[in-house]
């Protein structure tokens, strides 16, 4: 990793709060530089942030401490982040941070719906670069934004009962049902979780994980599945749907640093919150396959799409096309790449 340009970048987005507008809509600032850096595309950072920092607002004022006897009552509290901010700044300094990480990941993980999954995913950003050397005041410092966001926007997943049948991600993801009123925020959706016939069952299915390596490719897996099922449904809610690749790659990056034991749970946590968002957010009905794009092939495919990806400049797609060439990788098949491109022409490029 490119540690001072990735630095730099860090240091100018902890002026920022974790969310900006009246939305409240999230800052993909920290994430998608990561991903520009890693991907060697270092020359393109500061344009592209002086470009996106426009838009965002001032980091919140602290208003109380947050302790280790009281974080509990603090838990999910957004008007909090900057507490938990220096929460976190302060536990980072006096521990390691693989030990502040196991830590509250284990708490936070019941939460991991935070931010429609972006605490989680800010939170792998980082800690790729800290597992690539990248270990330094300002890696450490976005390691505990990235906690922050997570714990004051701390959303339960839907309830639904581990892993427990014989499917591959792939096939479990295609039983999920989809909700009857596919309209209104991510609380409104996911509300209607329990009472749906058939959610039980389907989240159920996927098989479980005897191993902790069964863990790892449980979850390559389902980033693949999701990220395939992008090309086909992302036509239902573009922006929303590229969670489901990006917040169980997250994860998948994330288990490296942390004990083994806690494995096995993130991958329970993070399927069940890909499930909810599949059923929440895609549509009933694919993209006929002429309406699909056609991904580049030979030795520069994942370079091109990268590249049309940095130019498209919008952070989603920089961040999923990321992800999609990560699976193209993996698993050689094109439409993770048309994914990518897929992703691209759905979303409107940033101005």
């Amino acid at each position: 990793m490119s540690g001072g340009v990735l630095n730099e970048a860090y240091e100018r987005f902890h002026r920022t709060g974790p969310e900006w507008g009246e939305d409240q809509l999230t800052n993909h600032g920290p994430m998608a530089v990561e991903v520009l850096v890693r991907r060697g595309r270092a020359d393109s950072v500061d344009r592209w942030v002086r470009s996106y920092l426009d838009r965002l607002d001032e980091l919140p004022s602290r208003t109380a401490d947050i302790t280790d006897a009281d974080w509990a009552e603090a838990l999910g509290d957004g008007r909090r982040i900057g507490d938990w901010t220096t929460y976190f700044s302060r536990a980072l300094r006096e521990r390691p941070w693989r030990e502040v990480l196991a830590t509250w990941w284990a708490r936070l993980l019941p939460g991991i719906v935070a931010g429609t999954t972006h605490g989680v995913i800010r939170v792998g950003h980082v800690v790729r670069a800290l597992l690539a050397g990248a270990e330094n005041p300002a890696t450490l410092d976005e390691l505990a934004h990235g906690l922050a966001f997570w714990a004051a926007r701390s959303r339960p997943v839907p309830p639904a009962g581990p892993p427990a049948g014989r499917l591959s991600p792939q096939g479990a993801l295609d039983t999920i049902p989809r909700i009857p009123d596919q309209r209104g925020n991510v609380a409104g959706r996911f509300g209607q979780l329990p009472s749906l016939r058939g959610w039980g069952a389907a989240v159920a299915g996927l098989s479980p994980a005897a191993t902790p390596d069964e863990v790892l490719t449980r979850l390559a897996d389902l980033v693949a599945a999701a990220t395939l099922g992008y090309l086909a449904y992302g036509h239902g809610q573009p922006v929303l749907l590229v969670h489901t690749a990006t917040a169980p790659n997250a994860v998948l990056h994330t288990l490296p640093a942390l004990p083994r034991e806690l494995w096995a749970p993130s991958l329970n946590a993070i399927w069940t919150t890909t499930a909810a968002i599949h059923s929440a957010y895609a549509p009933p009905e694919s993209a006929p396959r002429s309406a699909l794009p056609t991904p580049p092939s030979g030795s520069g495919a994942v370079a091109e799409v990268l590249d049309r990806a940095v130019a498209h400049a919008d952070e989603h797609v920089i961040k999923f096309t990321d992800t999609a060439a990560e699976v193209y990788t993996r698993t050689g098949h094109p439409d993770a790449l048309a994914a990518a491109l897929r992703a691209a022409g759905l979303i409107p490029p940033a101005p």
